[in-house]
């Protein structure tokens, strides 16, 4: 480590327009009426999601005590849907989020994210407040809305749904080696997805009807070719992903399947086995209303307003420099 390296990664100019954009998000919120909440980064579980890894912090009641284990929160997501389940009404965080492993060009294991919950908004209604939103810091865009399927048809010549893994791997070969196997689908639709059309969206694209075996946290529905499909969209813009969004699963049963899903493939593929949220299990077993949520990278959406290549240079200290 170079001691001498005690400059931020940020010029002030950037840290300027960062403070503005802080200040335009929590505006754009005052004016909706949506509340402000600030929940806990330390928590006794962790993320279920077997891509997602949290950091696990150690602690001590006192100084010589046992250790108990936590978890730096990787989203505010859980606690979020257990005010929801409490009657909050709409509400958002910006704050900070924590990911293991996670260090690059577009990634910074401390990050700033910014989420939002919308009582009786469906996705289609929280989409358009992204763009809203997008738009009042970014300035008008050229928008597009298309469907998975249609993405993929797009860019890439072939239907998602239908696809076989070799039909997948055949288009990667030319330009990314695949010298190993994956029985998942997913894995092959995830890596076409991030090596040869995320970097071709430049212009904001809002992106729907995720396979279902992607729908994470949302709800599943049959699109209009008969096929299951999540509730789901993400936003790209300038290359990257922005945001990811869910019609949001209400159904506690189907919740508690989801995480045991996780956890087996978590266990089966030999990673770390960390406690489930169960408590957000009990709070849709409590009830919580119909409502759409999302999650959006204030970072990387800094990136785009001010023409940054890297993370870095959008935050006061970068990884290195931490």
């Amino acid at each position: 480590m170079n001691r001498n390296h005690w400059q931020p990664t940020a010029e002030i100019l950037t840290l300027r327009e960062r403070a503005k954009m802080l200040a335009q998000v929590r505006a754009f919120f005052a004016e909706r009426g949506v509340m402000e909440v600030d929940t806990q980064c330390i928590s006794k579980a962790a993320v279920s999601d077997p891509f997602i890894d949290s950091i696990e912090v150690s602690f001590q009641r006192h100084p010589a005590g046992d250790v108990e284990p936590h978890y730096l929160q990787s989203s505010p997501e859980y606690a979020m849907k257990r005010l929801l389940a409490f009657d909050s009404g709409p509400i958002y965080q910006l704050g900070k989020v924590f990911r293991n492993g996670e260090v690059g060009r577009y990634h910074n294991p401390e990050f700033t994210m910014l989420e939002w919950y919308r009582p009786r908004f469906s996705a289609d209604q929280l989409m358009d407040e992204v763009q809203a939103l997008v738009s009042a810091i970014l300035g008008e865009q050229h928008w597009q809305r298309l469907t998975y399927r249609e993405l993929f048809q797009q860019f890439v010549g072939v239907d998602p749904h239908a696809a076989s893994i070799d039909d997948l791997k055949a288009l990667l070969e030319p330009h990314f080696e695949c010298a190993f196997t994956d029985a998942r689908k997913d894995t092959w639709l995830e890596l076409v997805m991030s090596h040869l059309i995320e970097p071709k969206l430049i212009e904001p694209t809002l992106v729907t009807d995720f396979p279902a075996s992607q729908a994470a946290l949302a709800e599943i529905k049959l699109d209009e070719f008969g096929v299951s499909v999540a509730t789901r969209f993400e936003l790209y813009a300038g290359g990257m992903e922005l945001a990811n969004g869910y019609q949001e699963l209400r159904d506690p049963n189907e919740q508690a399947n989801r995480m045991d899903a996780d956890w087996a493939f978590r266990e089966s593929a030999g990673m770390p086995l960390r406690p489930l949220e169960t408590r957000l299990v009990s709070a849709l077993e409590s009830g919580i209303p119909q409502c759409a949520g999302v999650a959006l990278g204030f970072d990387r959406l800094l990136m785009i307003k001010v023409g940054a290549r890297d993370i870095k240079e959008v935050i006061p200290f970068g990884f290195e420099r931490c």
